[in-house]
């Protein structure tokens, strides 16, 4: 049954309706799977056996029975562990949430479990969704699948992973300035941040209200779709829950793969996003994509957005300064782990404070100082007050653009993924890496990252990023599918099965034509 976890989750699905394949069988596949590989590339943190095969086998006899089941019922799924999960730990990868099992699950898990998906686990994360390589987790680091000595991409590298080494078919991440789609950029996965309001963020540990989404992982557009329709939706337990009607993912996404779907859709192409700082082999593969577009008639456009330029900075005001005022609860009185002082003051000032020193990384308390400095009377208005201006202009920079064009894209990182320790020790060097993601996050519009092949010059994978107006999402999986199946046609193959850790050698090519 080991090749059951190289199917899509469509694929899957088929099997598991028409009965060929059942669903603890297809559970128990990925659980062998993730036991042969996840030591070494430690993309969970926590993994449910007996609860997961228990669900497959409630979820088989519901079948048997005759009982009409959601298309994805006995798929499994992994679940980034920012979202609360009451049968499971929820640390979103900090000390301080250590063994922390939260009482309800987030309304996307409960949409999960609803249709019949089956949680395999929790995956690894940069500590409180802080970084963009999940070296920042207290639990230490994933290892990519194309190159274990490199980064899985931030924060949601565990569930970018996870995917990419077939340990599960579909994932779920969160995305606060692009810790879905970067992950899926370097591990060759496609990932989805959907519009902000647009799938309830009810459960999900809060880095930047403002900011965070959540949104679906997985290895093809016409899955990602699938997942979609199942989280999405209006949440009254959500207070920025978009009231608006859907229309299918997934029927979108199948509209992309119909002949002529490029045809007249008008691409523009960020110029403020590209040159500097950005890899040889990404700008390469990203020039070989507007290509093929031009060819499936689609009109490439050159358009600017100025105020991208300070993207990062307002991002890195904003989100500290959101962050810092988060955390604030995690005070060692209501949840999480509690330290006593050394000193034996155990005043409530004293234990918070040993506790937060004790449960919180470096990377997190560099922001939470960051932010309540940028919070403090008298710097409010220069620092958070210009930055949300900032945030304003880059809004309108995303009108002006889609008053001319359909979607916009970009590459979905400047880089592919670097080493372990490489920018660790400059954070500078580690936050403009999502120079690329941030500005959807601020806009709050959504974005897909899918993948484009790999760059020359070292064989890992490249992303393209494709953006839409907000509540656009549909059309990012008609344009994303359209572009998948064109790229795919013209390798011969998909991106993830050409490995070189899932498959027995090393199979880069560089040659015209090649991934």
């Amino acid at each position: 049954m080991t090749y059951l976890t190289k199917l899509s989750a469509a694929a899957l699905s088929e099997l598991l309706v028409s009965k060929q394949v059942s669903a603890v069988e297809a559970t128990r596949a990925h659980l062998d799977h993730i036991a042969a590989v996840d030591t070494d590339l430690h993309a969970f943190l926590h993994v449910a056996a007996d609860a997961a095969l228990n669900t497959a086998a409630a979820i088989d006899a519901r079948r048997v029975a005759g009982e009409s089941l959601h298309p994805l019922a006995g798929v499994p799924i992994a679940i980034k562990d920012v979202l609360a999960t009451q049968d499971m730990p929820t640390t979103a990868g900090s000390k301080i949430l250590e063994g922390w099992v939260p009482p309800y699950d987030a309304t996307v898990v409960a949409r999960l479990r609803a249709a019949g998906l089956i949680p395999l686990g929790k995956t690894n994360m940069d500590e409180f969704a802080m970084g963009s390589s999940t070296e920042h987790s207290a639990y230490g680091v994933t290892r990519n699948p194309w190159d274990r000595d490199r980064i899985p991409g931030g924060s949601g590298g565990g569930s970018a992973a996870a995917v990419a080494s077939f340990q599960a078919p579909l994932a779920l991440g969160s995305d606060t300035g692009g810790s879905i789609r970067q992950p899926a950029a370097v591990t060759g996965s496609v990932g989805v941040k959907p519009t902000y309001g647009g799938v309830s963020r009810y459960g999900a540990i809060a880095l930047a209200s403002s900011l965070d989404q959540v949104g679906p992982v997985s290895r093809t557009v016409y899955d990602a779709a699938l997942l979609h329709d199942v989280i999405g939706g209006h949440d009254p337990l959500d207070s920025t829950s978009l009231t608006d009607s859907w229309p299918s993912m997934a029927a979108a996404a199948q509209a992309g793969l119909k002949d002529g779907a490029l045809k007249g859709v008008r691409v523009g192409v960020i110029k403020e996003l590209s040159g500097d700082g950005f890899q040889a082999g990404v700008t390469q593969r990203f020039t070989e994509t507007l290509a093929l577009l031009v060819a499936a008639g689609a009109e490439i456009t050159e358009v600017s957005a100025p105020n991208f330029e300070y993207a990062v900075a307002a991002y890195y005001l904003i989100l500290p300064a959101e962050a810092s005022s988060n955390l604030a609860r995690f005070d060692s009185v209501r949840f999480g782990i509690r330290v006593n002082p050394a000193s034996g003051s155990l005043t409530s000032e004293h234990v918070m404070s040993a506790t937060r020193e004790a449960g919180f990384g470096a990377e997190v308390k560099r922001r939470i100082i960051l932010g309540t400095y940028a919070l403090s009377a008298g710097y409010y208005d220069a620092y958070y007050g210009s930055a949300q201006k900032v945030r304003t202009l880059i809004q309108r920079d995303f009108a002006a653009a889609f008053s001319q064009v359909d979607v916009l894209v970009s590459p979905s990182a400047p880089t592919t993924a670097f080493k372990f320790g490489e920018k660790l020790a400059d954070p500078m060097a580690m936050y403009i890496n999502d120079v690329t993601t941030i500005p959807a996050n601020l806009a709050g519009v959504p974005g897909m990252s899918i993948p484009i092949g790999l760059a020359p010059e070292d064989g890992l994978p490249v992303g393209l990023q494709i953006m839409a107006p907000a509540k656009a999402d549909a059309r990012l999986y008609t344009v994303g599918a359209a572009i998948e199946q064109l790229l795919e046609a013209r390798w011969g193959h998909t991106m993830l099965s050409q490995a070189p850790a899932l498959t027995p050698t090393e199979m880069f090519a560089s040659e015209e034509g090649a991934v």
